[in-house]
């Protein structure tokens, strides 16, 4: 999407944003929380900033879920949909796809069981284990392949997620995640190759200017949006969250925090580069083919797999199987910490239900907090990732925003040196509240001219403005905590 500026100004956003904006946020946010007992960004904010900052940020957090819940799933249904033309002829790369996704459902659930009745098993027989798992759940996909539409995966989807919310992390998504590891690694060693091989010309412009009209007359402007429009690829304020809660508890050694947060942020920009030479290949007259970002992705590296001798088919359903297994690793993650942020909110001193009221114990059921998560997901899923993106774009890179806020807090209050955070800080600031004011602009005009639809527009319009209230709201009291000096702190 962010493509029609040209490929320079993306290039630029990728290397400069995921080196000195991303991977120090990662890294950051993976630091601090080690630091501090493996306990999540929202306890690393009460810590150093205080209840109510702990508060407002956890509800951020929870809305930020709800996009990501919604964008990715309409991306990945979407994906698996059997039928996009809508002329009743399937597609056999989208099913097979599908069905090597749900077979890592019930394989992983396996392994899982496995892994913890043998929990010293030899890492080199555990490894070649999840391949050959992988090698059988694709030729099984190939063989038979799952036909079905976009609205019945959404709801397949949802049943996916509701389970990898509530269910132990040994169980399901550990294994998974595992297994995924092996199907990312192959994907990105398979797109670099395929790329140095095909050597593709660039079918897009260099630039296209920072003011760019559309068919309709509406305008799009390079500042903000190309920064709001890739967002993972240069920096993710979801990354922060994945650090603090996940990544932050398995760090066996203080030395391995570079490679695992900073490291793994350089290889995510490495992929970013690789999509926006495969969108610059396939690109038609200037702009990107129709179909969702990953089909395009997986048929764009297919093509170079199949100069290799790879055959079409099978080149095909193993890019789109991996792509679509990166986002579903999104989509579990995104589930659980959804879940997680929902009932911190309601948390007080105890996280014992027996120490709880009956209102507070419902809330803080995970259940309860999952079925509620995943339901205002659903609904804002209904108004199609288009229409969300720009959205999930801007609260994503405002979360991160926060986030650098917060731990220049946290390293100003320690003794230690935090000057590298604040150009990231400022600038994702002003990129994100630029953003948010500009889709609430064109929301409350959609509104107006009586075009606006609830589900779509009127849901968007109510998150909008509890991102824009809440951000500014954690921003003033991280700003206050980060301004104070230093006889004002001893005070």
């Amino acid at each position: 999407l962010a493509s029609v500026f040209g490929w320079v100004p993306v290039f630029l956003w990728i290397v400069v944003g995921g080196l000195f904006f991303g991977a120090v946020q990662d890294f950051g946010a993976l630091y601090a929380s080690v630091k501090n007992e493996g306990k999540s960004m929202g306890m690393i904010i009460e810590k150093y900033i205080g209840k109510m900052g702990r508060k407002l940020f956890m509800l951020f957090c929870w809305l930020f879920t709800l996009l990501v819940i919604a964008a990715f799933t309409d991306m990945v249904a979407g994906t698996f949909n059997a039928y996009p033309a809508g002329d009743g002829k399937a597609v056999y790369a989208n099913g097979a796809a599908a069905t090597v996704s749900m077979l890592f459902i019930g394989v992983a659930v396996i392994l899982g069981i496995i892994l913890k009745k043998a929990p010293k098993m030899n890492e080199i027989v555990k490894g070649i284990v999840a391949i050959a798992l992988i090698v059988v759940m694709f030729a099984v996909g190939m063989k038979l392949p799952i036909y079905t539409n976009k609205t019945m995966w959404i709801y397949i989807i949802m049943i996916y997620l509701f389970l990898a919310s509530v269910l132990p992390m040994w169980l399901l998504m550990q294994p998974r995640d595992y297994m995924t590891t092996f199907m990312l690694l192959g994907m990105i060693i398979g797109a670099v190759v395929g790329v140095v091989v095909a050597h593709p010309a660039m079918q897009l412009n260099a630039f296209n200017g920072f003011v760019l009209t559309g068919a309709d007359g509406s305008k799009s402007y390079l500042f903000p949006t190309l920064f709001v429009t890739i967002a993972c690829g240069a920096v993710s304020g979801f990354h922060s969250l994945v650090s603090s809660e996940t990544s932050s508890k398995t760090i066996r050694n203080e030395k391995d925090m570079p490679m695992v947060g900073y490291g793994a942020m350089v290889v995510e920009s490495l992929l970013g580069i690789i999509v926006l030479v495969v969108v610059g290949a396939v690109a038609v007259n200037g702009t990107k083919p129709d179909g969702t970002p990953f089909a395009i992705f997986s048929s764009g590296v297919a093509g170079f797999l199949e100069m290799l001798g790879v055959p079409n088919d099978v080149a095909t359903v193993f890019m789109t199987m991996c792509v679509s297994a990166l986002a579903l690793t999104s989509l579990d993650s995104v589930a659980r910490i959804g879940r997680m942020s929902f009932q911190e909110l309601f948390y007080e001193d105890t996280t014992d239900p027996a120490k709880m009221g009956g209102v507070r114990k419902v809330l803080t059921n995970k259940y309860f907090a999952t079925i509620v998560t995943l339901f205002f997901g659903y609904l804002l899923t209904l108004g199609g990732y288009n229409n969300v993106w720009p959205l999930f774009g801007s609260a994503n890179q405002l979360l991160a925003a926060l986030v650098l806020i917060a731990l220049a807090v946290f390293l100003k209050t320690t003794g230690r040196t935090g000057w590298t955070l604040y150009v990231p800080m400022v600038s994702m600031l002003a990129v994100t509240f630029t953003a948010l004011v500009q889709k609430f602009i064109a929301l409350v005009s959609n509104v107006m001219n009586g075009t606006a639809v609830f589900l779509v527009d009127g849901l968007q319009l109510i998150v909008a403005v509890l991102l824009m209230v809440l951000g500014v709201m954690v921003a003033a009291s991280c700003f206050t905590k980060l301004l104070k000096t230093k006889k004002q702190e001893e005070a």
